[in-house]
């Protein structure tokens, strides 16, 4: 065929050795081919979202169904997933407070502290409030490497406090009045309802007091109030009838972070660029060495 059409068989080889070159090199460009590390910035203006769960035993109350914490933990993990680019950290708290999980744009690792949270996590004795106020308070720090005028302010804050409100017999003006210099403020959710339930115990009991009568433990709303109002921030409920969590959810949403911070990123380095030149100058050669495949006649 060849010499029917006056070619050359050399020439037809090096147009098929060129043509399987351009085809490879092609080939290794779409497969990305990647060599070594870089670290990319990052810019983000994002915020701060601390979540404080309350885990005192009357959370178990099967008031809201399948019990208080038990709901919560489920809005919890909703509520997580809806902010990638935000840092998020848990903090646990009951006759005590401690910070469950620091910081972190970690996702996946808050939503396996939250799924790990009981009432058993702590001892049992009189809730808290003011414990794991202040240790947020305590952490709200100027960004390292901030631009300035911004190096001196802490990141936009804002703390979702999850509780049934009960046994909150603590002044909490001065680190309400502390966490509102900073800007932070607290988006609090009543986990409860005002006609309550008895508090379940293992093998089948319920928690009597020290007189041997059922204690019933009932939803506490004006102190998570307080909370909310005195910082300008949002108070809603969770029960079997209405979920306080949606709008609580629009509200974060509609917080914008205030300090702008660059992160750095390990990205792979991406070396496409040069089989595809590659390709490009083989196709260019191509062209060039052209032969004539029909002779005049």
């Amino acid at each position: 065929m060849g010499r029917a059409l006056g070619t050359r068989p050399r020439n037809r080889g090096w147009k098929l050795m060129l043509r399987l070159a351009i085809g490879g090199c092609l080939l290794a460009a779409a497969l990305g081919p990647a060599l070594g590390v870089s670290q990319q910035p990052v810019r983000t203006a994002g915020k701060d979202v601390w979540l404080l769960v309350d885990v005192s035993r009357s959370m178990d109350a099967a008031d809201v169904a399948p019990s208080r914490l038990l709901r919560a933990q489920a809005e919890l993990q909703k509520l997580v997933a809806q902010f990638p680019a935000d840092r998020l950290g848990l903090v646990v708290f009951g006759a005590e407070a401690v910070v469950q999980c620091p910081l972190t744009y970690d996702q996946e690792a808050v939503q396996v502290f939250i799924s790990t949270l009981r009432t058993s996590l702590l001892p049992a004795g009189p809730t808290t409030l003011r414990a794991p106020l202040e240790l947020v308070l305590g952490r709200l720090a100027p960004i390292p490497g901030a631009t300035l005028p911004a190096a001196t302010a802490p990141r936009a804050t804002a703390l979702v406090v999850v509780s049934d409100g009960e046994d909150f017999g603590e002044n909490l003006e001065p680190v309400l009045q502390s966490l509102g210099r900073t800007g932070a403020r607290i988006y609090a959710v009543g986990v409860g309802t005002a006609e309550g339930a008895e508090i379940p115990k293992a093998g089948g009991n319920v928690v009597r007091n020290g007189r041997g009568k059922v204690v019933r433990s009932r939803l506490r709303a004006a102190p998570l109030r307080q909370l909310a109002a005195q910082t300008g921030g949002q108070y809603g409920e969770l029960n079997n009838q209405q979920n306080g969590f949606g709008a609580l959810l629009q509200s974060l949403r509609t917080m914008q972070g205030t300090v702008e911070q660059v992160r750095t990123v390990a990205v792979a380095d991406n070396r496409y660029r040069y089989p595809l030149a590659a390709a490009l100058l083989l196709l260019l050669l191509e062209v060039a060495l052209t032969i004539t495949v029909i002779r005049p006649s």
